[in-house]
Order: C-alpha cells, then structure tokens, then sequence
C-alpha cells in the first residue's frame, strides 16, 4: 500500500461515502472492515436532502432513485390515528433532491459497487479489525488482526480515518478513558414487513409518544413483487428502564412490545398486523455518547457515528456522517498538509454535529409528539388546533431542520 493513501477503518455509510468522495478528489485510500464479508445490516434508513445531494453530486442520484422510495411526506399521528401535522419533504418540498428511503444494505452495497467499479476491487479489504496504530512524522502505522483476533500485516499510509462505528477502536484509542454508550431511557424494535402501500406509498410516519409506545414507519423498497407490495421498514420505541449492548443483529421477541401496539388499527394502517408480518424483528437500545472536547490527535481521527454516536430521532445518523465524509474530502483536497487539513475538519464537524447529538436529545422533530401527547392529555381531540396552533409544530420541525444543516437554504443543489 502506498504510504500516501489514506487508511480508513470501516465500511459503513461514512467510511465508503468518504472513500468515493476522496477519489473525487484524486485523493488515495482503502477501506478496511472488520468484518468478512460486506453483509445487508440494519434496515431502514431516511437519506434526508443535505446528504441525499452529496450522494446525488458523486453520481449516484439513479442507483438511488432505482432502489429507495423517494419520500413525498412528513406525517404524525397520535395513538389514536388522529393526523398532528404533515409536511411536503424532498422534491416535493422544493428541494433539488429527492429525500431518500432506504435499506441501510441497499445504500451500502450502492456506495460499495461505486467505489469498487471506480477504484478496483483492492480499495475494500475485509476480515481487517483495527487494533492500534503508531504515528511517525510523515505518517500512520495502523494495526490489524482477523475474525479470530490473530495479527495481520500492519499497513502504512498518511492517515487514519476512524469510521468504524458507535463501539469505535480508533475512538477508544484516542480517548481511552471514553466510557460505553449512554442509554435514553428507550428500547426500540426494529423490523421490515412485506405490506401494500399506505397513504401515498411514500410517507414518512411517526406515531405516539415514548411513555405508552411511539412508532415509525416508512416503506424503503417499492414494488418488490407483481403485485406492487412494498417492504415498510418500523421502529417501535418504548421507554423502558431494561437495555442490551447496542448490536445490529441482536433478534428481538415480538411478545416484548406488541401489547402497547395492540389497538393500533387506524384507517390507513393495521400496525399490530403490520408488525407481526414481519419478517425479522431486531431488538437495541437508544443510546448516544456525550460530544468529544477534540477528534483529531496528529494524522488520526474520527468520522460517524465514531465520532458523534446520536438517538435515531432526527433520522440523521448516516446523513451527518456523509456531511462529515464530504468536509473531510474538501480539507484533504483543500490544504497538502494532512494534519492541518484534519484539523480544519474538525473543527467543522464537532461543534455542528455536538449541536445535532444534543438537539436529538432534547427538541428532534418527534418533540411534536410530545407536546400534543401532553396538551391533550393523551385523548383524541376534535381539532388539532384546539390544542395546539399548527404554526408552533412547523417551527419545531423548522427549528431542528436549521440546526442539522437541511433546511431548504442551508443544502447546495447537486452538480
């Protein structure tokens, strides 16, 4: 490996979007991941605009629109079924780009086919944990060992990107004394359903509150037989003080959750049915970490969820770590001096993404839950103006909107 490529551990959203966006640029990597193959993990996730047009500039905007549901709304609904708010969002909202619906597999494998078909198949190596790394004036020794924990080949290159996830190597490296994740207080459930379109076929749903079980769902596949059948992605998330170690494969009970789902039969949607159509239901908990003080030590850093691990409450995960990816790529490009450069994304990155953890924690778009849950004392109301005036749930939205880089001002059209 050449010693002025970029090490970059981890092929997820970040890592691969970072890698692509670094061949952009002329700029050399390879991507290392811990596991041994590139397998479909997870499953849902919104592709909101701010990323959704960085993925659209690296020309990839009709693989997407091939594969994702591009969203046309935003709803919330109470427990009852009763509609809070709705918002156009993507295209439909006047953006440039679609907003993007999508299995995390489907995105991974579409990044993944895109930098092989660009780089050649040696740009991903699987079967690569990182386990330490060694900093020389010009350079980064990065550490390695396989499945079974035995030492690989230490690789040389000009820097290390950590982008190996919530329960990072390279952070812990750099911060030893950084401690697990921080639990919320909620377990959420995870599953994809087989279903026929419900609404429009391309909205966004949120439903209920916290305190008795909320739901999202959203379909992320269309028309995966001949019979226009959808695949719906849900979450249903309930406050619960009982967690487990955060795994994307840990199988979930149905018998855990669907009793605060039961009587979920609105006019557009069955939900207890839906979720129990499911075809696998995953079961972690909502944790985040407290913002860092730095992520850059010399040639190393961090990136996604590595860097700033956050609740999935603002559907903004993979698209703050593409946004990181993208100011990483433009200050490696922009300034020769790698360390600089890493800095100076740095100090981009952490304060708008500290912003973003916290927002998520306190105001995220589901707050518009929250407060007619409570304004109307959990009961169905006649009008949602006697509870509340339509304009403060918009500007709950626009506020968060503002805050994570997506409001209709704040994304650049694609090229």
């Amino acid at each position: 490996m050449n010693a002025n490529e970029i090490i970059i551990a981890g092929a997820g959203i970040g890592g691969l979007s970072l890698a692509l966006m670094l061949h952009e640029r002329g700029i050399r990597s390879t991507v290392f991941e811990s596991a041994p193959q590139l397998a479909p993990l997870g499953v849902g996730i919104s592709v909101l605009p701010h990323a959704s047009a960085q993925l659209c500039q690296l020309g990839l905007r009709e693989a997407l629109e091939r594969t994702a549901i591009s969203a046309r709304n935003s709803c919330f609904y109470t427990r009852f079924g009763q509609l809070v708010h709705t918002e156009a969002v993507g295209l439909s909202a006047g953006y440039d780009v679609p907003q993007f619906q999508i299995h995390r597999g489907d995105l991974q494998q579409i990044l993944a086919s895109a930098l092989v078909a660009r780089t050649g198949t040696r740009t991903i190596v699987t079967g690569h944990r990182c386990t330490g790394f060694e900093q020389s004036e010009d350079s980064v020794l990065v550490h390695f060992v396989d499945e079974t924990g035995a030492p690989l080949p230490s690789v040389r290159g000009s820097a290390l990107v950590g982008s190996d996830g919530i329960h990072s190597a390279v952070r812990k490296l750099l911060h030893p004394d950084d401690g697990p994740p921080i639990y919320s207080g909620v377990n959420m459930w995870r599953g994809v359903t087989r279903w026929k379109p419900y609404l429009d076929g391309a909205s966004y749903v949120r439903a209920g509150w916290l305190s008795h079980g909320k739901m999202v769902i959203y379909p992320i596949r269309d028309n995966i037989d001949s019979e226009g059948t959808q695949l719906i992605n849900w979450v249903a998330e309930i406050e619960t003080p009982e967690h487990t170690r955060q795994d994307w494969n840990r199988r979930g009970r149905i018998e855990d959750f669907i009793h605060a789902f039961e009587d979920w039969h609105f006019d557009f949607l069955d939900v207890p049915a839906m979720i129990r159509a499911a075809d696998t239901i995953l079961e972690y908990p909502m944790v985040d970490k407290d913002p860092l003080p730095w992520w850059t030590s010399g040639a190393v850093t961090l990136l996604g969820d590595a860097a700033h691990p956050m609740y999935p409450r603002g559907s903004n995960g993979a698209g703050q770590a593409i946004l990181d990816a993208r100011a990483l790529a433009d200050a490696l490009a922009a300034d020769g001096n790698v360390e600089a450069a890493l800095q100076a994304y740095a100090d981009q990155r952490l304060p708008a993404t500290a912003d973003v953890v916290r927002t998520n924690r306190t105001t995220p778009p589901d707050v518009i839950l929250k407060v007619v849950h409570e304004r109307s004392g959990d009961r169905p109301f006649e009008r949602i103006e006697d509870v509340i005036d339509p304009a403060e749930l918009a500007a709950i939205s626009n506020s968060y909107k503002a805050v994570a880089g997506y409001a209709r001002d704040q994304v650049r059209p694609a090229g």
